[in-house]
């Protein structure tokens, strides 16, 4: 059994300052009526575009925001590294409802697949396919394609066209990319793309992954589809594993247009789905690569029994363990220290950009059961530690 309480070694990279900058910010982020308020500040100043650079940067920005670029990103990534801990670089920007938006995002995650080419501080990059397609023509292609007008057909093919080019780049460059999931009325189509990039691409290795929201009652079956499918056109899938982003979203539209909810009724079905998950990949790891981004102490730690049991080596490359920046580094820093491949997820964006992707962590810290609690608790045993020395 992995200790994940070891707080010398969970914050052996922070400096005293970092630590009571983090315990005042996860300290504020506990109440979920500062959360809100907050969140309908930002939100009204980002509409006026007022300046928030001088209030965001020191608190959030700095805890779970690498830097505002990729060469801002790399004093945190070159840290981590030292500690064998890899990065996962994520332009983080969001909004946007227009073309010059998408090939901003199209631009930037080249420039990511660059980045990363041959540096063993990096493991992967990551794109969202909603970042790749003007919102509006996604929408309408997700509730009825064929009413798609010429034009947006085209926005379409180009949609497409996009992701099939940065897979691509990422093949050509060695470069292994995340594509994140979305909310479910667009994810069948973009499975379709995914599983068409996974079998140009990954036919020595996993160079393109697919995300699976473990969150959702169907995608234990739609793993073992592809596993069926991989060893029938002969290619090797690519898994992400996560829990999922959207349940409020997702429940309010199945009430709202009376579809079945596809969301787990509780926790524990979630959990039980992400820890199948784990074990039939692993099962059958000669067919796939397994990318596990959890901050769950029970899916760590049977992740890491699966693979001693399995007899497998603790580094083994088709198998990494990751954790958002500024989180749970408990869990990464222990994970990295018994030998096993981790890896952080490092956003970056201006400022004005990120501040989306800022109070989705605020709110998911306020309301995961029990994780703020555990990151106060940490970070006041380490101080305390520090402080007496012992």
């Amino acid at each position: 059994m992995i200790d994940f309480n070891n707080t010398e070694v969970a914050f052996s990279m922070k400096s005293n300052a970092d630590l009571r900058n983090a315990y005042l910010l996860f300290s504020t982020i506990q109440s979920p009526a500062i959360v809100r308020t907050a969140k309908g500040a930002t939100m009204i100043a980002l509409k006026l575009q007022l300046p928030l650079a001088w209030a965001v940067k020191p608190t959030l920005y700095r805890q779970f925001v690498g830097g505002e670029t990729l060469e801002d990103c790399l004093r945190n990534v070159n840290i981590l590294n030292n500690y064998n801990v890899k990065s996962v670089l994520d332009y983080s920007a969001e909004g946007g409802t227009e073309l010059e938006d998408v090939q901003k995002a199209y631009e930037e995650t080249i420039r990511s697949i660059e980045f990363a080419a041959g540096s063993q501080a990096i493991a992967y990059t990551v794109f969202k396919p909603t970042a790749m397609i003007i919102n509006r023509v996604l929408v309408k292609a997700s509730e009825n394609f064929p009413s798609l007008g010429d034009i947006e057909k085209a926005e379409y093919d180009n949609f497409r066209e996009r992701i099939f080019a940065l897979c691509e780049k990422a093949y050509k460059r060695n470069v292994r990319i995340l594509i994140d999931a979305e909310h479910f009325a667009y994810q069948e189509l973009i499975d379709r793309i995914v599983e068409e990039a996974m079998r140009r691409f990954n036919k020595e290795r996993a160079i393109v992954f697919q995300t699976l929201q473990m969150y959702r009652k169907d995608r234990l079956e739609y793993l073992k589809f592809l596993h069926n499918d991989s060893l029938k056109v002969n290619y090797i899938p690519g898994i992400k594993f996560v829990r999922g982003a959207y349940m409020e979203d997702e429940r309010a539209r199945a009430y709202e247009l009376s579809y079945i909810d596809p969301i787990h009724p509780n926790k524990e079905s979630t959990d039980q789905s992400y820890n199948e998950g784990l074990r039939y990949v692993v099962e059958n790891i000669d067919n796939f690569e397994l990318f596990s981004g959890t901050h769950n102490y029970e899916s760590n730690q049977l992740l890491a029994q699966l693979i001693d049991e399995k007899g497998l080596k603790r580094d083994d490359k088709r198998i990494f363990f990751s954790q958002l920046y500024g989180m749970s580094d408990n869990i990464s820093f222990t994970l990295a220290r018994e030998g096993f491949n981790v890896c952080k997820y490092i956003p970056y964006a201006p400022v004005n950009k990120v501040l989306p992707y800022l109070l989705r962590r605020a709110e998911e810290n306020t309301s995961m059961s029990g994780q703020t609690g555990r990151e106060l608790q940490l970070i006041k045993a380490e101080l305390d530690r520090r402080r007496t020395g012992k």
